[in-house]
């Protein structure tokens, strides 16, 4: 396999180094926020809407700097890397943390960063060819507050949620928040058709501000495709006519079963086809 490098607070650098030190407050408290993007054709996708989330996200959580990582930054970060992977597709996490001493009360709230890439073979967007099994997780709720949008370094849940997954043999989980109702999948977010009409999970629920959520949200209404932002009870799944996933690596997944319930992918397909037109 060949080298891999990274971009570790503005150097690049094999993705094998040994960078952290044991004081990293990522590490020690999850005291960060991440962004999963794509690059396709040499070009960072949706880099205005991942800009915009993760400054929102860092203002959250009292970070400096966040005006520095606007969708330039994003955008000469991410090619100086694929160019030195040597590749034109791929995927990337962004992960940003506080880069300070002190400890559950920072002494400074100055950011870091560090930006992976993953290199893929896919000049474009495909729906997944086999449908996923998936199942609901109920063990550990989401609990919902003014953090539970934003996709940040403590992840235990999803964790949690993918052991889950693994002892069951299942290809997907959808997580539940506090009140029981449907929040998203370990890494996805969730649209059910139902009834003519598709349903995601409202940023009331807990559910993570997914950019391929709103995407997916803007092409449904710009074809005339009727969705609502709800609260959604989990029974809904027994009786919907599709479920597909959304996440900024993947474009769309479609789920295939839960529990005895089989699904078709028509609408999924329609809008993977208006989203490799972008």
């Amino acid at each position: 396999m060949a080298l891999l490098y990274i971009n570790f607070n503005g150097e690049i650098v094999p993705s094998e180094s040994k960078l952290l030190p044991v004081a990293n407050r990522s590490f020690k408290y999850g005291d960060g926020l991440f962004e999963s993007m794509r690059m396709l054709k040499g070009e960072l996708k949706f880099a205005e809407q991942h800009a915009d989330r993760l400054q929102r996200g860092m203002k959250a959580l009292k970070m400096d700097g966040y005006s520095q990582m606007d969708a330039y930054f994003l955008k000469e970060k991410a090619e100086q890397l694929a160019i030195r992977n040597k590749a034109k597709h791929g995927r990337l996490r962004l992960t940003v943390y506080r880069d300070s001493g002190g400890f559950y009360a920072p002494a400074q709230n100055k950011a870091g960063y560090c930006l992976e890439f993953i290199p893929a073979d896919e000049p474009r967007y495909f729906l997944n060819e086999k449908g996923l099994i998936a199942d609901v997780f109920t063990e550990l709720p989401k609990p919902i507050n003014y953090l539970s949008n934003i996709k940040t370094c403590n992840s235990l849940t999803y964790v949690m949620a993918g052991l889950y997954k693994m002892q069951n043999n299942l290809d997907e989980v959808f997580l539940v928040n506090q009140n029981g109702f449907l929040c998203e999948a370990s890494s996805s977010n969730v649209f059910v058709w139902y009834q003519d009409h598709l349903y995601t999970p409202a940023l009331s629920e807990g559910c993570v501000e997914g950019v391929m959520r709103q995407v997916i949200i803007d092409i449904a209404r710009k074809n005339n495709i009727g969705i609502t932002e709800a609260q959604i009870n989990p029974e809904i799944l027994y009786e919907a006519d599709e479920v597909f996933l959304t996440n900024a690596s993947k474009g769309i997944q479609g789920v295939m079963g839960y529990g005895i319930r089989r699904y078709f992918n028509k609408i999924s397909k329609q809008l993977m086809d208006e989203l490799n037109k972008l």
